[in-house]
């Protein structure tokens, strides 16, 4: 992952799977040296504030009894602008036994300091990516890690982790532990290692539910609930927004992608064609049922109701996947 340069931002939309990036690339830009005498850490979740001026002088400091110092600033989303263009007149003549590592988090980095690090330095992207981009990502992982996967044990672990792919290095290494390094797991032997499912994205229930598979939209509520940790209304907005979309479409003369989603106000003319069909499959009657039942349960999860809020959620998916089962009464 790493190479010769002054500086180096580790980003990505899942804070495990930045950490692991950012320890990876530490370990590698400290070699054989001791870290003791190589690192310096600035910020992070338990500090305080993050001093720039710091910073600055720790990149500025030449290294003692070493060759190289490291100088690490985690959540470097809290940067401000000003601090930011400190760091980028420190790059443009950056002391050359220095290395400079920007962890995200925190917020979103400086902007020319972003541009700043891509010219003259190296962008790590520890994201997983969706569809095609997240399965390459996780046969890489699985193809460089410290046991084998069969195939089924691989679709397995895909599958139970869901969202939750920051869990996955840990994983191999407990089965690394378990069976030794290089070993061939199966299913039946990965099965026991595998804990809570992980969570799942939220178009997973809501193509469930467009489908009509009561069942399945139920079981993926219930890893929503349960691993990724959502509360009631949250998922009550992702349904509503979801049909929502289709409430503004019914009715148009509106027939591709593109133009429905420049009336949602979405990139995707995927996702928006996606909106589209399912409006006109529904119609304007069984979307405006949806609405109803919307608008009931978020009610009663916010505490209309005397019934938990994951039973108000089960009724509601069940009723939402019922509609889209019922057929459309043919045209006169």
């Amino acid at each position: 992952m790493a190479k010769d340069a002054p500086a180096y931002l580790v980003k990505g939309d899942d804070p495990s799977l930045v950490a692991q990036a950012a320890r990876t690339l530490i370990e590698e830009l400290v070699g054989e040296r001791d870290p003791a005498l190589v690192v310096e850490e600035h910020g992070g979740p338990s500090a305080d504030d993050l001093d720039v001026g710091a910073v600055v002088d720790a990149c500025t400091t030449p290294p003692f009894l070493i060759d190289r110092r490291v100088v690490v600033v985690r959540d470097a989303g809290r940067l401000v602008a000003a601090d930011g263009a400190r760091l980028v007149t420190l790059l443009a003549d950056p002391l050359p036994s220095t290395r400079l590592v920007l962890v995200g988090g925190g917020g979103t980095v400086p902007q020319a300091l972003s541009k700043a690090v891509s010219s003259k330095g190296v962008v790590v992207d520890a994201s997983a990516g969706t569809g095609r981009d997240r399965g390459r990502w996780l046969a890489e992982q699985l193809k460089d890690g410290p046991v084998r996967l069969t195939g089924g044990a691989a679709k397995r672990v895909g599958d139970h982790l869901g969202e939750d792919l920051g869990r996955l290095a840990g994983l191999l290494q407990t089965l690394a532990v378990a069976y030794g390094e290089g070993a061939t797991v199966n299913e039946d032997e990965l099965v026991p290692f595998l804990g809570e499912a992980g969570s799942v994205p939220p178009w997973d229930l809501t193509d469930a539910i467009d489908a009509g598979s009561t069942a399945t939209a139920l079981a993926t509520l219930h890893r929503m609930l349960g691993a990724g940790g959502r509360a009631g209304p949250e998922i009550v907005a992702i349904l509503h927004r979801h049909f929502s979309g289709m409430l503004r479409l019914d009715g148009t003369d509106i027939g591709s992608g593109e133009e429905a989603a420049a009336l949602l106000g979405v990139r995707s003319p995927f996702v928006a064609k996606k909106a589209l069909a399912q409006s006109r499959r529904l119609g304007s009657d069984r979307v405006a049922q949806a609405i109803i039942l919307l608008a009931a349960a978020d009610l009663d999860v916010k505490g209309l109701s005397a019934l938990p809020a994951d039973v108000v959620l089960e009724v509601l998916v069940a009723r939402l996947s019922r509609l889209a089962r019922t057929r459309t009464p043919a045209r006169k």
